[in-house]
């Protein structure tokens, strides 16, 4: 079987999964609405309490834990690529840290911020990555070639440590429901109700899978280590760069929406290599598309299980994912 007929089977498959998740999700919940009044436009909106549950309640949360499940996950494969290590994670570098410390000062001492659509904690968790990125870049760059991934590893967790004191730092100071409000976000929450956090990401997002459209072939080729990829005609120190910057770009995109949803970037790129081997040309699709659907679908339990009362989808991520890191680590060890 060729390349080109596995990727479309690929794509065509999980593609036809995600889809799925999307249309269903909205469907479900504790208050039963009807198709037929959601999509009735002769009932005046503000009247029409179906599509108010449909258009406003759920489907911006649909898309959202799509969306940040497609970035986490498509970020997940692309730092083990990169690090050569399967339990790489998108957070393992630092950037969750810098995030949720971004939003922790912005809910802490209320900083405003609506220009474009945007608010303050969203545009301070990305600031709060980006920050986080540049300086682990800083620490890790060498000077002849490429990235010293040991390097990478120790900078992202040494400043994850260190970033972590500085949010209990925050936290002290802060009053009980700003820390009950930065709690539910540590935890990740895809309470989402308009769509402009989508859009503010959109762009970002859409610049960092163009990179990972690029990234497939030079992925497989760092796989066999830098001086194997060098000797086939690789760049390495430019392949090594952009998979660095666009999953950490991938990253802060979805944290600023959904939070720091863990485990969604090692569950799924090992998911998926199961199933359509190691190729990277295969599984970045894939785990994008199989991502979006995973969290949609845990977005989905979160919703239910309690209903009315709502968890946050990081719960049911952790719930799901602690077990299965713990398998890889027997697996691996």
């Amino acid at each position: 079987m060729t390349l080109g007929t596995r990727f479309l089977r690929t794509v065509t498959a999980f593609g036809a999964l995600a889809l799925a998740a999307i249309v269903l999700a909205p469907l479900v919940g504790s208050t039963s609405i009807s198709l037929r009044r959601v999509f009735d436009f002769s009932i005046p909106f503000g009247d029409n309490a179906d599509a108010q549950i449909f258009f406003v309640a759920r489907l911006p949360r649909t898309l959202a834990g799509a969306w940040v499940g497609a970035c986490l996950a498509a970020a997940g494969v692309v730092f083990q690529g990169l690090l050569r290590n399967p339990l790489a994670t998108p957070f393992t570098l630092g950037v969750s840290a810098g995030a949720a410390l971004g939003a922790m000062l912005a809910i802490t001492f209320d900083w405003a911020l609506t220009a474009f659509g945007i608010s303050a904690v969203p545009a301070a968790s990305f600031a709060g990555s980006v920050a986080a990125v540049a300086i682990v870049y800083a620490l890790a760059q060498a000077r002849h070639r490429g990235l010293s991934t040991n390097v990478l590893l120790l900078a992202g967790v040494t400043l994850n440590a260190f970033l972590s004191a500085m949010i209990l730092f925050v936290q002290y100071f802060a009053d009980f429901a700003d820390t009950y409000r930065t709690l539910r976000w540590l935890m990740g929450d895809l309470d989402v109700s308009s769509y402009e956090p989508l859009l503010a990401s959109l762009p970002l997002g859409v610049l960092a899978f163009g990179a990972f459209a690029w990234l497939a072939r030079p992925l497989n080729l760092l796989s066999l280590g830098p001086d194997s990829a060098e000797s086939r005609g690789l760049n390495v120190a430019v392949a090594q760069r952009a998979a660095f910057f666009s999953a950490s770009l991938a990253t802060g995109a979805a944290v600023s929406v959904g939070g720091p949803i863990g485990f969604v970037g090692i569950v799924i790129p090992h998911l998926v290599r199961l199933l359509v081997g190691p190729d990277h040309r295969l599984v970045l699709p894939a785990a994008a598309l199989f991502g979006g659907a995973f969290l949609v679908g845990c977005d989905l339990l979160a919703r239910t299980l309690l209903a009315p009362v709502e968890l946050p989808v990081g719960i049911i991520t952790a719930l799901i994912g602690g077990p299965f890191f713990l398998w890889l680590l027997i697996r691996n060890r």
